[in-house]
């Protein structure tokens, strides 16, 4: 499990950004696999979620993960809910103690958020649809609907898929140049005449630091590049694996 020091000296508040170590699950999966939508044993993937909770330290029943769909909708979290159809969302927000939020990932960014004195956190999923479509900005307006002020909520970037890593092709910087020509920083040229590499992780970092967030705190890992520590979906498509893993990045109150 990594911490990141943004969120960690929080009162009251525990977090974690979950590896693919400590886990049941085997072969592809292994170890620690949290994915309820790959095809690994669901109850290794229970016995995995459980283990979440444990090390992340929140008395928690169940691990709360939405169905991610690369949207920025987000859902307010009363209450836990049990298997069965997941929220099509792609953050969680809430003020209740002892509920663990998280979000799912394989290279896409898991943002976790906190305002300590609100006393309200979030986990969010981030891919290049989620980032430019405006998840990020939803998930600190909904914060801020139940408490929160952007000066001082705190964010952690969690570990995704690096820019040595990201290769996109000609299309791909469109959507990002449209938004702001500034983006153009957040490319570079690959070896492949017309492709670009991209740098995901610093793109989330600029869009929370536009939000005027009290503090921010990227991990700088790349998902897909240490196979020995993380899942990566892109990882399993070069190597045409069957499926993948997915970790989990996880908040709550206490």
């Amino acid at each position: 499990m990594i911490t990141l020091g943004v969120l960690g000296d929080l009162p009251g508040i525990r977090h974690g950004f979950m590896t693919r170590a400590g886990g049941v699950s085997e072969g592809i999966y292994d170890s620690l696999n949290c994915g309820l939508g790959s095809d690994d044993n669901l109850d290794h993937v229970r016995e995995n979620r459980r283990r979440v909770l444990t090390m992340a330290g929140i008395p928690a029943t169940t691990l709360l993960t939405a169905h991610q769909v690369h949207s920025p909708d987000v859902l307010v979290v009363e209450e836990e809910w049990r298997d069965g159809p997941r929220p099509k969302v792609d953050a969680l927000v809430t003020t209740r103690k002892n509920i663990a939020i998280a979000a799912s990932s394989a290279d896409c960014v898991p943002i976790l958020f906190a305002d300590p004195e609100a006393r309200v956190v979030a986990a969010a999923h981030a891919g290049w649809r989620g980032a430019v479509g405006g998840v990020l900005q939803a998930t600190v307006k909904q914060m801020c609907a139940l408490g929160a002020r952007p000066e001082r909520i705190r964010a952690g970037v969690g570990p995704c898929i690096g820019p040595a890593s990201y290769e996109v092709g000609p299309e791909f910087p469109a959507p990002f140049l449209a938004q702001n020509p500034s983006n153009a920083r957040f490319f570079r040229p690959a070896q492949r005449a017309g492709h670009h590499m991209f740098d995901l992780e610093s793109y989330v970092a600029a869009e929370l630091a536009a939000m005027k967030l009290g503090a921010i705190e990227v991990a700088y890992r790349d998902t897909c590049a240490e196979a020995a520590t993380f899942f990566s979906y892109r990882r399993s498509c070069l190597r045409k694996e069957p499926d993948y893993g997915r970790h989990v990045s996880v908040i709550g109150l206490v």
